[in-house]
Formats: structure tokens, sequence, C-alpha cells
């Protein structure tokens, strides 16, 4: 990478730091463009080479967030149980995930509007995580891997996303209807179920 290019990325990460700070701190409504510069360090221009406007930063910084949330199980999981079937793996990485959120409440009240399938996929999609592979191709490997066979594997995926992720934040922001620990063996047992229904 050519100093140029350095530059430009340190102050691009540090817009999307900066922003993610301000976000969780006040808000997005409250947050303006001229608070990220202002703590960022930046001429208001400077923002605008790199985002449209806060919602451009915000869509960003979501896909970054809930990127790196599957890169950090990702890499867990290959480390810790490279061998393990397609159940075992799929588990991994939901407890891996709902483990972060737990230890970083602030970084799940952001994103707990956006614990969806649409923004997981274009985290799957758009996110390499080893050379040219993505969440996409890895979920598709693990899935050809696998002794079992399951039918329409993105209806599976959506099912278990969405549970994961709503059943997750009332868990751990509220404990509502019991903390996250006492919630898992039930998710673990419903995403079970799911992939049995999906069986083949």
């Amino acid at each position: 990478m050519s100093k140029v290019q350095s530059n430009k990325q340190k102050k691009n990460d540090s817009l999307l730091n900066t922003a993610f700070d301000l976000f969780t701190e006040k808000g997005l409504n409250k947050t303006t463009i001229s608070d990220i510069v202002e703590k960022a360090g930046v001429a208001k221009g400077t923002f605008y080479l790199y985002f449209k406007d806060k919602y451009d930063i915000r869509n960003k910084l979501i896909s970054s967030k809930s990127s790196q949330l599957f890169i950090d199980a990702y890499n867990s999981l290959l480390e810790q149980k490279p061998n393990c079937s397609f159940e075992d793996g799929l588990w991994y990485i939901v407890e891996h995930i709902l483990d972060s959120l737990t230890e970083n409440k602030a970084l799940l009240s952001f994103l707990h509007k956006d614990l969806s399938w649409g923004v997981f996929k274009k985290a799957f999609e758009d996110t390499p995580v080893v050379e040219d592979e993505n969440f996409a191709t890895f979920y598709l490997k693990m899935l050809n891997q696998s002794d079992v066979k399951y039918r329409d594997p993105e209806i599976m995926l959506f099912l278990i996303v969405e549970l994961v992720g709503s059943a997750g934040y009332s868990s751990i922001m509220f404990s509502d209807p019991c903390n996250i620990s006492d919630l898992k063996p039930y998710l673990k047992d419903v995403i079970h179920g799911i992939l049995q229904t999906h069986s083949v």
C-alpha cells in the first residue's frame, strides 16, 4: 500500500471509528457531520470524499461491524474446531457472536435494529475472509462438506439469523425472558430443530 493509500485508509478508519463512538454515545439523530469531523480532526470536505452523509457512514459501519463479528467467529472456529460437523460449527459461530455482543453491549445497541438476514447476507457477500472467500462461500463449503444434506439452505440460515438476532438482543440487553446463558440451550435446541426440518 502506498503512502497516499495508507493516509486515505487512516482517514477513512478515523471517520468510521469516530462516527461509531458518537452514534453509540449520542445516537444517530443527535450526531451531526460537524460533530464527526471535529472529533476526527479532519475537514468537512474530507468526510464527503468517503461518505455521502451520516446515513451512509452508519450503513458502512453496520456492514463492517457485523462482518467483523463473523470474521472473528470464523477465525476462532478454524483455530478451535477445524474439523467439526456443520451443526457444531454453526452453533460455535452463533455462540461466539452472542458472547461478543454480550461483552460489547454498545455494539449490540448500535446493531440491534439491523441484526437481521438482510444485513448479514450483505456481510456474507461483501466480506472476504480468506483471500477471495467470503461468508457465503464459507457457509456453502461447510454445507458441501457436511455428511447431512439440507434443502433450502438460504431459508434455513435466514431463520437462524432472525431467531438469534431478535432473541439474543432481548436476552442480552434486558434478560427477557432470561439471561443469555440460560437462553443458549434453548437457542441451540431450536437451531437443531431447524436443521432437522431442512435435512434430506
